[in-house]
This record gives structure tokens, C-alpha cells and sequence, in this order.
């Protein structure tokens, strides 16, 4: 049961943003995110979206850094990977 948690590499909205997840359950995952305060709009289907500056007290409280193809690869492995829907382009 590990926590992980990638580099923060993702800009959006003027910020650079971070992947949280659980290799094991989404439970896991959604307990460590509200014992962090991390709130639940944060979530995006199979991990949390963090902000760089909260990268830190993550790491501190036990998440795992890991390169985020090795993320992806543990939520594969977990079970727990959810693909987004593509959008219709002609809607």
C-alpha cells in the first residue's frame, strides 16, 4: 500500500501541478488526500491533481515520489487506471 506522488510538471492556470495516487485503492487514496486537507474536486477520476507548493508536505507525510510513467504504470498494475472520454470534436 503506497502513496505516489509525481514531479510537479503539469502547468495549468499559471501553476505547476502534481499527480497523487494509491497503488493499491482508490479508499487508500481518498483517506491520505482528506487526512492532507487535499479537497475532493481535486480528484480526477484516478488520481488528485496537487499544486507544486503542497509537493512537499505530501513527500513529509509519506507519499512516494515517482516519476510519472511509474505512476501510470502502478495504477495499470492496481487495476485503478481510468481513462478519460474523449470529446467529440464535431459536437
Amino acid at each position: 500500500m503506497t502513496i505516489l506522488i509525481d514531479p510537479p510538471s503539469v502547468p495549468w492556470r499559471g501553476r505547476m501541478w502534481s499527480h497523487l495516487a494509491s497503488d493499491t485503492s482508490f479508499a487508500e487514496l481518498h483517506a491520505f488526500a482528506d487526512a492532507m486537507g487535499i479537497p475532493e474536486r481535486g480528484f480526477d477520476g484516478d488520481h488528485y491533481d496537487v499544486p507544486a507548493e503542497h509537493w512537499d508536505a505530501l513527500v513529509a507525510a509519506g507519499a512516494v515520489p515517482t516519476r510519472s510513467r511509474d505512476l501510470v504504470a502502478a495504477l495499470h498494475a492496481a487495476g485503478l487506471r481510468r481513462r478519460k472520454r474523449r470529446r467529440r470534436l464535431d459536437a
